[in-house]
């Protein structure tokens, strides 16, 4: 067993499949307004906080774009298809969470989404229980790339930020937890990982279950 003493998870693109289920809704609700090609611009704000995403697409679709009107049907899309528990659960996530529960560390999710949002996804999947904190986007005043996240999750949780990992999908995550001085592990989703954030990781893992292997001591490389 590697030596540490807690991990705060990212939640979308990690513990649940969401990303690609956002870019679903994105593209759904994009497509009357003329944005049929939106990849490239959902990968930009992966990760990011509302304020943020909010000024990616002004500049993407131009300032005059109803983001709001935008944001609410996408919710109301997101909600109906994926709400009450039916949001998938990446492999893996479950045995992590469970793993680290039984070996007695400390967990928390460092998410940029609401609250909320992080509880009640969390309540519906049966998995707020393995969760010690909850640190969200609306709690900090600047988001991930910054490390506030990070670094509240640690001192919420009372560890040392170089005792703690970081499990993170995103670029933004890792460069925000490598900021704050965690131990970041990358388990890319919609993003690949490039040779920055092979830099700025300590462990890169194709899943969840990797993680468990690595943080265990067990890994095979």
């Amino acid at each position: 067993m590697k030596d540490f003493d807690a991990v705060v998870f990212d939640m979308d693109g990690l513990i649940f499949d969401s990303e690609r289920a956002g870019y679903e809704c994105w593209s759904e609700v994009m497509k009357p307004f003329g944005f049929a090609d939106i990849l490239p611009l959902y990968r930009e704000v992966i990760g990011c906080s509302r304020v943020r995403v909010e000024k990616v697409v002004g500049e993407y679709c131009g300032q005059d774009f109803p983001f709001d009107t935008f944001a609410e049907k996408v919710h109301e899309i997101y909600t109906a298809r994926y709400g009450g528990g039916k949001m998938p659960i990446k492999p893996g996530a479950r045995e992590i969470l469970t793993f680290l529960k039984e070996q007695n560390r400390k967990t928390a999710i460092a998410s940029s989404s609401e609250k909320r949002v992080v509880a009640d996804l969390l309540s519906a999947a049966d998995l707020l229980q393995f969760f010690d904190e909850i640190i969200s986007g609306d709690m900090v005043e600047r988001s991930k790339p910054e490390p506030d996240i990070f670094l509240k999750a640690c001192r919420v949780l009372g560890t040392a930020p170089e005792r703690t990992y970081a499990v993170e999908d995103s670029y933004n995550g890792i460069r925000a937890a490598h900021r704050a001085g965690l131990r970041p592990i990358m388990v890319p989703d919609m993003l690949p990982a490039t040779d920055e954030m092979r830099s700025l990781a300590e462990d890169i893992e194709t899943d969840l279950y990797g993680v468990i292997a690595y943080i265990s001591g067990k890994e095979n490389k």
